[in-house]
């Protein structure tokens, strides 16, 4: 069976050109999962419509939101005809966040499914990009979704962290790997192991080294933290040209990796502990926007 059985979409109705939904829709029907498909069209609130009289407000909102459920009877419709068992709304969202979450409570879906949203520098400094906000409170897995062309993914990534053995480490290792492994067998991709390992943060957290000179020191940690990752591997059966240790910081590697081996998704944990108990959940943001592929966030 599927990892995957409850899917929750959320979808911006303006951009009909997007290929999220149909994405989405692959997904469901991947390796006959049966999976459930609610596609939820959440508009934000026009604040001109204030400007209206109340009667010409209501008919004014009303009428833009039947248009869009027009738009997505239709194209439910036809992913029912594909044999996809899907459900669909549009509404306003006052607040696109905790609509979000709050379909996420009522739903408890196994997945849910966003187009990335692009924010610019500017903008991220003054305001926390919606992307990121649901990373950091969503319940449930994310999947933050880019325009690719392929319907399914063909080359996933798991995205790990060997640089040390606690064990909420090693658990989250494991559920991204896991993660990871099903989304490639549901979408038949290979998947793919990396761990960007930067040893100037494992110089941090190891400052002393037992009286060892930096070369040796760096020699050291290398070699442990390698040996890590491939018993790591080892453990999962992961092919040995599928296999990736690469050392640098880890949005660096991993924007790199992803276009050099043409990755479809990479998948990461959103909070793990890395050198001096750094927050990988920054790390997993700022690489949403550098990547040239999808994200999904466990």
């Amino acid at each position: 069976m599927s990892q995957y059985q409850r899917l929750l979409l959320i979808i911006n109705p303006a951009l009909r050109q997007s290929q999220t939904l149909e994405h989405a829709a692959a997904l469901a029907k991947a390796k006959a999962s049966g999976a459930r498909l609610h596609i939820a069209a959440l508009i934000p609130s026009w604040k001109l419509l204030s400007l209206l009289e109340e009667g010409d407000r209501e008919q004014a909102r009303e009428g833009y939101l039947q248009d869009h459920r027009d738009w997505l009877k239709d194209q439910a419709n036809h992913l029912r005809e594909r044999g996809i068992e899907v459900t669909t709304e549009v509404a306003w969202a006052d607040d696109m966040q905790q609509d979000i979450l709050d379909h996420v409570a009522e739903m408890q879906p196994d997945l849910l499914i966003k187009q990335v949203q692009h924010e610019s520098t500017f903008k991220r400094a003054f305001f926390t990009p919606l992307d990121w906000r649901l990373l950091r409170h969503c319940s449930v897995p994310v999947y933050l979704m880019g325009e690719g062309d392929l319907p399914l993914p063909r080359k996933v990534v798991a995205a790990v962290d060997a640089s040390n053995t606690l064990a909420q480490d090693n658990e989250l290792n494991e559920r991204i790997i896991q993660q990871a492994r099903g989304l490639a067998i549901q979408c038949d991709a290979e998947l793919h192991l990396l761990y960007a390992c930067d040893i100037s943060m494992v110089y941090m957290g190891d400052m002393g080294g037992g009286g060892l000179t930096l070369s040796d020191l760096g020699a050291q940690l290398r070699k442990e933290h390698a040996t890590s990752f491939f018993d790591l591997a080892d453990r999962h059966g992961v092919a040995a040209d599928r296999r990736h240790f690469i050392e640098g910081h880890p949005v660096t590697v991993l924007n790199a990796f992803a276009d050099e081996q043409h990755m479809d998704v990479i998948v990461m944990g959103r909070v793990q502990s890395h050198g001096l108990e750094k927050l990988l959940g920054s790390t997993t943001e700022h690489t949403l926007y550098q990547v040239p592929c999808s994200v999904l966030a466990i």
